[in-house]
């Protein structure tokens, strides 16, 4: 067995025993690897082998306590012939499950335990339209409401700028949003929610398929099923700390939004996310604002929040029973 260990991308196995090929100044050249060295070497196939068997336990964990229901049971348009299974990495330092290669998007279902107010939250995580940010942008905040009565709903949807994606924001990730508020309609009787009171929820680029689901959610002309000939429409949405789409066009009749974001994020998100919250009020629509002292972009729900942002899913909470949102279900 050859004694190679790769550390990065500028690493190969090398053909000779004990001797690791390094790439210096554009040349190759061995370099003899310790016993120490091999047995780190071995340590690091052993902790992948780990891994790997992690990430399984952890979608067999997920799956059993909380299901995972398909979009479209019968494959997603414009992803025919895209087999590639979903793919997972650990992200250090905070171990954060980070989601790619989606070709099958669907909903992981958070229902309350105990006191349900019948509200649900279609959740969508961040990550640059390259990947999913998981836990702290959605599983996370699914757990956080269904432990405070509001059924989550976290949604996995295409990529449109993933690595040699044939996908598009407007034409994939929205319609996967849009579907899956569609899904949670017309799942509501089994799921014990109310049709009427679904919203979305968005992260950063999850916050920008939330605002133009908010936006635009007029009916399919021709719906291929059932699903989707529901209605699109999120009855209030909440974008955390978004990117904001241009051209947005609101009303009277634009679903009541609840805003919130870090001061020491980014300008375009920092001053743009109040200048949204202006345009919405002065289109007569109802949104509620939250810019955080001394919080920058990502906060999302993690136990290591601390400052005014950590309080911000209480607020949230707070506001849904202001617009009428946590009213409890009629009793049957």
């Amino acid at each position: 067995m050859a004694g190679v260990r790769i550390e990065n991308e500028y690493h190969s196995r090398g053909p000779g025993k004990g001797e690791e090929h390094i790439l210096t100044s554009g040349a190759w050249r061995a370099k003899p690897v310790s016993p120490l060295s091999l047995y780190s070497g071995r340590l690091d196939k052993m902790r992948t082998r780990l891994l790997s068997l992690s990430l399984l336990c952890f979608a067999a964990w997920a799956q059993q306590n909380h299901p995972i229901v398909p979009l479209w049971p019968d494959g997603a348009p414009g992803s025919q012939g895209k087999t590639a299974a979903e793919s997972v990495r650990i992200a250090a330092p905070g171990g954060d499950h980070v989601v790619s290669s989606v070709h099958n998007p669907s909903i992981t279902v958070y229902l309350p335990k105990a006191n349900a107010s019948g509200a649900a939250v279609v959740i969508a995580p961040g990550g640059g339209h390259s990947e999913l940010w998981v836990d702290h942008e959605g599983y996370n905040v699914a757990e956080w409401l269904s432990d405070h009565g509001v059924a989550g709903l976290v949604l996995k949807y295409r990529l449109a700028r993933e690595k040699g994606s044939t996908y598009t924001v407007e034409g994939d990730s929205l319609s996967d949003t849009q579907r899956a508020i569609r899904v949670a309609r017309s799942r509501a009787v089994e799921w014990g929610i109310d049709p009427e009171r679904i919203g979305v929820m968005g992260f950063s680029a999850g916050g920008e398929l939330a605002a133009l689901a908010g936006s635009r959610y007029a009916d399919a002309a021709a719906a291929s099923d059932d699903v989707g000939r529901l209605s699109a429409k999120p009855a209030f949405q909440a974008l955390i700390y978004p990117a904001i789409p241009r051209d947005m066009k609101f009303s009277k009749e634009t679903p009541p939004a609840f805003l919130a974001c870090g001061a020491d994020d980014r300008q375009n998100i920092s001053e743009g996310l109040p200048e949204l919250y202006l345009a919405m009020k002065r289109a007569g629509a109802s949104a509620e604002l939250h810019v955080y002292a001394r919080t920058g972009h990502g906060f999302g729900v993690r136990s290591t929040n601390h400052g005014p942002s950590a309080a911000w899913t209480t607020e949230f909470h707070a506001w849904l029973e202001a617009i009428g949102m946590l009213r409890k279900p009629a009793a049957q």
